[in-house]
């Protein structure tokens, strides 16, 4: 049975240089970094892409570090308003320029993944209109995608149009491709979910590419570290083994960026204490 494979994602860690980031995480001996596209490590829109997306993979391949791509910058597409447009919005053409310059990075990278998720509903839409642009949308982006063998996994996300896994099963249900996945956050599914989150990841087990952890309190959209919030991690991890996951586990604790290499450090050895099959427990 394989073990989990831990990541931690650059949205913990902007005040710091990418190279510095991938560095502090292999020598803390993570598998993975989650690679959140912006301003801060590598903008989609620098005049200087592709060298600066080949000096990621050379940074990569030297520090034996595999990477999913993300797209939840929440400021990169307008300064004003968080994760806006959307693939829902008038201006949904944006948006479906960011996430496919984001896949040829991913192939470029060698990320199988693409993470995204699906903003607010636009003002006076109605939900069946939302989740057919969204759909929409998903759809325009596969078509560059899927011949590069680059699958799409949406987040659930509280406060947001997709904000369960069932939501996020339904539009997998109008999307209808294989290489639609879904990025399943445990803390997310703790906060805003009826169900628990062991019903939460065999609910998307059959649509599961990445998961996003950290711990969190009921009801309450914080992402705060293990051992400070509610869950019950042991039992979450076994549920992934048993699953046979492969993708990334990637700590996501974007407010600890003033104390990053410490919080990676003891979100390891945490992740690492817990986990039922890991590398170091194998040894």
């Amino acid at each position: 049975m394989p073990s989990l494979r831990f990541g931690y994602g650059t949205n913990g860690f902007t005040h710091h240089r990418l190279p510095d980031v991938l560095a502090i995480l292999a020598d803390l001996g993570y598998d993975g970094v989650a690679l959140t596209l912006d301003h801060v490590h590598l903008d989609p829109y620098a005049d200087d892409l592709p060298r600066r997306v080949a000096e990621v993979a050379r940074h990569l391949d030297q520090h034996g570090l595999t990477v999913t791509v993300e797209t939840g910058a929440p400021y990169l597409l307008d300064g004003w308003a968080k994760h806006e447009p959307t693939l829902m919005s008038d201006d949904a053409p944006r948006r479906i320029d960011l996430l496919t310059r984001a896949v040829r990075i991913a192939a470029d990278l060698g990320s199988p993944t693409v993470h995204l998720c699906s903003g607010r509903l636009p003002a006076g839409m109605s939900e069946s209109d939302g989740l057919r642009r969204l759909a929409d949308g998903v759809m325009t982006v596969l078509e560059t995608a899927r011949p590069l063998g680059i699958a799409l996994a949406v987040e659930p996300e509280p406060h947001m149009f997709v904000d369960t896994v069932d939501r996020c099963l339904e539009l997998g249900r109008r999307v209808g491709d294989d290489m639609f996945g879904i990025t399943l956050d445990v803390g997310h599914a703790h906060c805003v979910e009826e169900a628990p989150v062991l019903a939460c990841v065999r609910a998307a087990a059959p649509c599961l590419r990445n998961v996003q952890i950290e711990d969190m309190c009921r009801g309450v959209h914080k992402h705060l570290e293990f051992g400070a919030g509610e869950i019950d991690f042991p039992p979450v991890l076994a549920a992934l083994v048993d699953l046979g996951h492969t993708g990334l586990v990637s700590v996501e604790i974007q407010g600890g960026a003033l104390d990053a290499p410490d919080i990676a450090r003891r979100s390891i050895d945490f992740l690492r204490a817990v986990s039922p099959l890991t590398e170091s427990s194998t040894l």
